[in-house]
């Protein structure tokens, strides 16, 4: 279990599914690039309850957490954990990033083979980095 020791914590989840791993895709002011599934940690919840509320709400699935694979420090503390999904429909995600969009501000969850995270802008690199040795 990871620990908070923060304010502005953020917590994501990482669902590999047939060597492929869910990410969101990110497109604003003309940039392209990728994050784990996440966001920030509600003062009312814990950051594995944030973990599996972001994943339903950026994904549309309902997930059941495994280990904290990694925590990087940003503004806060970043919590990553392993996720497999028990049920929904990948792409059906309903959170507020989808309500905003635009044309120049878009939020798409996709998936990525693991072999191909090192050829693609992904926020943290670090998570990525670490996966695609340990895939």
């Amino acid at each position: 279990m990871c620990e908070v020791n923060g304010v502005h914590n953020r917590s994501a989840v990482i669902v590999i599914e047939q060597r492929n791993v869910a990410l969101i895709k990110r497109v604003k002011n003309g940039c392209c690039y990728y994050t784990f599934p996440g966001g920030k940690v509600e003062e009312h919840e814990t950051v594995e309850e944030a973990a599996i509320r972001e994943a339903y709400e950026e994904l549309g699935l309902v997930v059941t957490l495994g280990r904290c694979f990694l925590q990087v420090p940003y503004n806060g503390m970043q919590y990553y954990y392993f996720a497999k999904r028990q049920r929904g429909i990948f792409g059906s995600g309903t959170g507020a990033e989808f309500i905003a969009m635009s044309p120049h501000d878009t939020y798409e969850a996709v998936w990525m083979p693991l072999q191909a995270l090192l050829q693609h802008d992904i926020i943290p690199i670090e998570v990525a980095q670490k996966l695609f040795e340990e895939a």
